[in-house]
C-alpha cells in the first residue's frame, strides 16, 4: 500500500473494520468504504471510478462477489478478506496474514508507519465516500484530514475513558465515521450493535452515547406506545398522566430557558408575561412530575439504556410528535443536520440548547446563507437589517471547514456544488428568532402540481408513518394535479383488524385494507393538522413489497425516490389514469 493509494474497504461495523481503517489512515492512503450490502453495479463502479488496487471485504459473500466479478476491475491487484472466522479465496490473504507480515517488518526495524504519518498534511485526502445515490449515480465525496478534524471539536458530548458508546449506525457513513474518531480520541470504550440486538444490548451496555436515525426513534416509538396499549387500564392511566405532566413541565422549561421555537420576534412585554405564566405552571406542577417522572417515566427510560447523557439524531428529519415524545420524558435526543459533503456536521442541537422543531445552532466556524431559489437574492444574513431575513425560507448554503474538498475525478459537478467556498446544499431551510436552524425540505424532492403549487413531501411522509397501518410510504404527483401516495402496509396491524393480511401481495388485492389505509390517509393528512387543501392524499396504492436497504432505501433509511418512481413507474401511471 502506498501513500496516497485509495483503499477499499466494504463491510459494516465490527473491531476489524476499525483497524483495517487506522492501518490505511497511518500509510497516509484513503479508504474507500461501503457496507456489505453494496450491490454488483455499485462494486464495479466504485472500484473501478476510484481507481483502488487494494480492498478489505467483510465477508465470503463479499469475497465470492469480486471473485465473479474479477474481470470487471483488472485495476485491482489485492484483495483481504476481514472476517477471522472465514477462509481466504484463491488470491486473497486473511486479515490476520497481512498482520504478521506487519509484525515481522516492524521486529526488522521497518519504520515506514512514523514516516508516513509524519507527512500527512491537513489537505491529504483521509476518505473517499461515495454518496448512497437518492437522486442518481453515486458520487465520490474526497474529504480531507481537514474536514475530519473541524468536527471532533463541535460535537456537542463531552466523552471520557468511563463512558460507553453503542455504535449502530453504518460504520462508513460520515455520521457514525466521526463518532468513531472522535470516541477513539476520547478513550471511549465502544461496542457494536445492530437493529436485530438494539433492545438487549441497550440493556447489558446502558450506553452514554449514541449516535442514531429517526427510524430508530419511530421504532422505539411505536414499542413503547403499543406496550402501553396492551398494558393494565390503569398503568395506561398512570403512563397518559405522567407524560401530561411531563409535556407541560418541559414546555414551560423550554420557554423559559429561551428553548421553544421562536418564529417571530415577539415583543418584550409579551415574553415577560407569559414567563410569568410558565413559572407559575411550573411550580404548580413540579411536585406531581417529580413523583411520576420517577415512578412511571424512569423505566420507560431504562428501556433505553437508562444512562444516555444523549443521542444524537440525523441522516434525516425527525418526525415533531416523536422529537418532542422523547425530549418530554426525558430521553435527550439532539437532532442535528449536515451531509456527507460537509463531513457531515453544520447544525446540531446542544443539551442546553433544545429548540423542538429546529436541528440547533450553527457549529462553530460554520457560515450559513439562506438564499432564493427563484431571484438568487441572499435572504439571511441581511447585514443592514439583521433580523429581516429571519425565517425566510430558501436554500441552505453553507461556508466552514467542513466542506469538501469536492468530487473525485468530477471537476463540473464539483464547481456546481461548491461556489466561491459556499456549499449549495438543496435543502430548504430558515434561521429563526433564537438563532436555530429549521429545516423544510429537500429542493430537489420538491413535488411541482400542475397547478404550480410547490410542495415538500418528506413532513407527509413522515405523519403517514405514524400510522401503526403503514410501515412505509413515498409521495409523488410531479407535473400532476394532485399528489398520490406508495404505501408499505404493516400487515400485523391489518390482522389485528380481521383483514387477510397472509402476505404483503394479499393486502394490495384487499378492498377492504385500501379502504382503511384510504381513510387514514385522509384522517392524518387534513386541514385540521395545518396541511393545505394541495397537500391533501387523493389517491393510494398498496406495495406488495417492502423497501429494503440497499434497494429503496439508503443505509440511513433515506427513500431512494428515484428508484422507487423507476421501479413502479406503471403502478404510479395506472393510478392517475384511473381517475382521469
Amino acid at each position: 500500500m502506498n501513500a496516497r493509494d485509495h483503499v477499499g474497504h466494504f463491510g459494516d461495523n465490527r473491531l476489524e473494520w476499525i483497524l483495517a481503517d487506522y492501518a490505511v489512515q497511518i500509510a497516509g492512503a484513503a479508504d474507500v468504504p461501503r457496507g456489505r450490502d453494496v450491490t454488483d453495479h455499485e462494486l464495479i463502479y466504485i472500484i473501478n471510478h476510484s481507481r483502488m488496487r487494494i480492498a478489505f471485504v467483510e465477508t465470503t459473500e463479499l469475497q465470492e462477489a469480486i471473485l465473479r466479478l474479477r474481470l470487471e476491475f483488472p485495476g485491482l491487484k489485492e484483495v483481504i478478506l476481514l472476517d477471522p472466522g472465514a477462509e481466504p479465496g484463491d488470491g486473497f490473504r486473511s486479515l490476520k496474514e497481512v498482520e504478521k507480515l506487519g509484525e515481522e517488518l516492524r521486529d526488522s526495524g521497518d519504520r515506514r508507519a512514523e514516516e508516513r504519518m509524519s507527512g500527512i498534511q491537513p489537505d491529504d485526502l483521509f476518505t473517499l465516500i461515495y454518496t448512497s445515490g437518492t437522486t442518481g449515480r453515486p458520487k465520490g465525496v474526497m474529504l480531507t484530514h481537514r474536514n475530519m478534524m473541524s468536527q471532533t471539536s463541535v460535537i456537542p458530548v463531552s466523552l471520557s475513558f468511563t463512558d460507553r458508546v453503542l455504535s449502530l449506525l453504518p460504520i462508513w457513513h460520515i455520521f457514525e465515521r466521526v463518532f468513531e474518531v472522535y470516541t477513539i480520541s476520547s478513550g471511549t470504550c465502544t461496542y457494536y450493535s445492530s437493529i436485530r440486538t438494539l433492545g438487549e444490548d441497550l440493556k447489558q451496555v446502558e450506553p452514554t452515547f449514541m449516535g442514531s436515525a429517526p427510524r430508530l426513534w419511530e421504532s422505539l416509538h411505536q414499542r413503547i406506545l403499543k406496550g402501553v396499549q396492551e398494558a393494565h387500564p390503569m398503568r395506561r392511566l398512570l403512563f397518559h398522566t405522567a407524560y401530561f405532566l411531563s409535556h407541560y413541565y418541559k414546555s414551560s422549561l423550554f420557554y423559559l430557558t429561551q428553548n421553544d421555537l421562536q418564529m417571530s420576534p415577539g415583543k418584550i412585554w409579551k415574553r415577560l408575561l407569559f414567563s410569568l405564566g410558565h413559572s407559575l405552571r411550573l411550580l404548580l406542577i413540579l411536585p406531581w412530575y417529580g413523583f411520576f417522572n420517577a415512578a412511571v417515566l424512569e423505566p420507560i427510560r431504562m428501556s433505553a439504556g437508562g444512562s444516555l447523557k444523549a443521542t444524537i439524531s440525523g441522516g434525516g428529519a425527525l418526525p415533531g410528535e416523536i422529537d418532542r415524545f422523547f425530549n418530554y420524558i426525558g430521553i435527550p435526543v439532539l437532532e442535528g443536520y449536515g451531509m456527507t459533503e460537509t463531513s457531515p456536521v453544520i447544525a446540531v442541537r446542544t443539551v442546553d440548547r433544545v429548540v423542538i422543531g429546529t436541528v440547533g445552532p450553527l457549529v462553530a466556524g460554520t457560515e450559513i446563507r439562506i438564499v432564493d431559489l427563484e431571484t438568487g437574492e441572499i435572504l439571511f444574513p441581511n447585514t443592514s437589517m439583521p433580523d429581516e431575513g429571519r425565517c425566510k425560507r430558501g436554500e441552505i448554503r453553507v461556508r466552514g471547514p467542513q466542506v469538501m474538498k469536492g468530487y473525485y475525478r468530477e471537476p463540473e459537478r464539483s464547481g456546481e456544488t461548491v461556489v466561491d467556498g459556499w456549499l449549495r446544499t438543496g435543502d430548504i431551510g430558515m434561521v429563526t428568532f433564537n438563532n436555530c436552524l429549521k429545516i423544510l425540505g429537500r429542493s430537489k424532492s420538491t413535488v411541482v402540481l400542475t397547478s404550480g403549487e410547490n410542495l415538500e413531501p418528506e413532513p407527509i411522509e413522515l405523519w403517514l408513518r405514524q400510522s401503526p397501518y403503514i410501515e412505509n410510504c413515498m409521495i409523488v404527483g410531479q407535473d400532476q394535479k394532485y399528489i398520490s401516495a406508495l404505501i408499505v402496509p404493516d400487515p400485523e396491524e391489518f390482522r389485528k383488524r380481521g383483514v387477510d393480511a397472509d402476505s404483503l401481495e394479499s393486502l394490495a388485492a384487499s378492498e377492504k385494507a385500501y379502504e382503511m389505509i384510504r381513510s387514514e390517509a385522509k384522517r392524518i393528512i387534513s386541514r385540521a393538522n395545518g396541511f393545505k387543501s394541495y397537500e391533501q392524499i387523493h389517491d393510494v396504492r398498496l406495495l406488495p413489497e417492502k423497501f429494503e436497504v440497499g434497494r429503496e432505501l439508503t443505509n440511513l433509511y433515506k427513500l431512494k425516490r428515484h428508484v422507487i418512481h423507476d421501479k413502479y413507474e406503471t403502478v404510479i401511471t395506472e393510478m392517475y389514469q384511473a381517475k382521469q
